[in-house]
């Protein structure tokens, strides 16, 4: 487990491609794929000691490999944090952050404007165990403060959300978090510690689905949480021995590989997507664009200071409708023209991806819910990929100019 050698004070593109562990005898420069299960010990002894943990040593896949142990000390310097865990999917780290740090009666305050499968997993499957939560509007700092409790171990974030981009205040939720004795997790997913590192702003936990853009591809599932080591070798690591929600090393090595073209990837995206943002806003079919770096997004000069000047590349639109009903089949029919551009709902892929976000991401939750999150009918989600802006242009005019 011990880390290559690097010296201090290394720029994050540099990180990117080189924090891995060391070098195995053949002296190989693109990291080793490490396919094993299990692992021969030196003697009985030592192994005695690497299982009780005693020692460092690589055991069983549930308990670490070499792979997957390059992906976490890359993704940790990337974000600055000080140790990381890989799971096998950006659900299975939230599920792994809850699990080890709450129990029944514990209590939780997360932003209503979450991605749909969090606020299920919070709100109704915790629920069962005796974890109460109450969900907040995203920008509100007041909603935040006052749905504090003496009970309240956690507030967690996803900064930008979701698909409207809502863009919270890191450190503002930080010093809620803390001066209520509770840690603040923040979903960084579709800022990746290219544009956004939380922890600089007081975070104590950042949550990963490398499944997005940390990948980059639309290739393999990952998840991944960034924290103190502490918190990682008491609180996620024996859980995650337990339970097993681990990563794969083929995964981990796909997505390190991901990590060493992410911030070339996220500056030309999200240069792309202001880009189609601007476009869009002019278009008579758009009745209003969601993305943080356009000056109409309520929150830009906040995402400007948090995201270094850039929007990101993910943005959402509505299309001009007189009700939910029309605005359904009106997003329909812009999304079934499509002949170059992907109907998918992943997002982080060098591939432009459109998705209806009422209907699939967010089609669980009951009409409520959506209304509260600002989930519209006529809502599309552009994750903005690296094909030519002309050529995403004319796809969208098929069916923006047939409306």
């Amino acid at each position: 487990m011990t880390a290559q050698k690097l010296p201090p004070g290394l720029h994050i593109d540099t990180l990117a491609v080189r924090a891995a562990v060391e070098r195995s005898q053949y002296g190989e420069n693109s990291e080793a794929l490490y396919l094993t299960s299990g692992y021969v010990q030196p003697t009985a002894e030592a192994s005695a000691m690497r299982f009780g943990g005693e020692e460092d040593g690589y055991t069983y896949g549930r308990s670490g490999n070499p792979t997957v142990s390059s992906m976490e000390m890359r993704l940790a310097a990337l974000e600055g944090t000080e140790a990381c865990m890989a799971t096998a999917s950006g659900m299975s780290a939230i599920l792994l952050m809850l699990m080890s740090l709450l129990k029944a009666g514990d209590h939780v305050i997360f932003s209503q404007s979450m991605f749909g499968s969090t606020i299920k997993l919070i709100g109704t499957e915790f629920a069962r165990f005796g974890v109460t939560s109450t969900a907040v509007p995203q920008t509100d700092l007041d909603a935040w403060r006052k749905a504090v409790t003496p009970d309240t171990r956690l507030l967690f974030a996803e900064t930008p959300t979701n698909p409207l981009t809502d863009v919270c205040d890191i450190a503002a939720l930080a010093d809620i978090a803390h001066n209520a004795g509770a840690l603040l997790a923040v979903d960084n997913c579709f800022a990746t510690p290219v544009l956004q590192r939380p922890v600089e702003f007081g975070a104590d936990i950042v949550m990963h689905s490398g499944t997005k853009y940390l990948d980059g591809q639309g290739r393999v599932m990952a998840g991944a949480l960034c924290a103190p080591e502490q918190m990682v070798r008491e609180k996620f690591l024996p859980l995650i021995k337990n339970a097993g929600m681990v990563l794969s090393p083929f995964n981990a090595w796909v997505v390190l590989k991901g990590l060493e073209t992410l911030g070339i990837r996220m500056q030309a995206q999200s240069a792309n997507a202001m880009a189609a943002a601007q476009w869009l806003e002019s278009h008579p079919a758009v009745s209003r664009v969601y993305y943080p770096a356009l000056k109409s997004h309520p929150q830009h000069a906040l995402a400007m200071k948090q995201l270094g000047g850039n929007g990101g590349a993910l943005l959402s639109f509505d299309v001009k409708a007189d009700n939910p009903e029309q605005a359904r089949q009106r997003a329909f029919h812009v999304l079934d023209q499509l002949q170059v551009l992907s109907l998918c709902t992943n997002l982080g892929d060098t591939k432009s991806l459109l998705t209806h976000p009422a209907s699939t991401s967010h089609g669980k939750l009951s009409e409520a819910q959506r209304q509260a999150a600002g989930i519209g009918q006529g809502l599309i989600r552009f994750a903005v990929g690296l094909e030519h802006l002309d050529d995403m242009k004319a796809d969208l005019l098929r069916g923006l100019d047939t409306l």
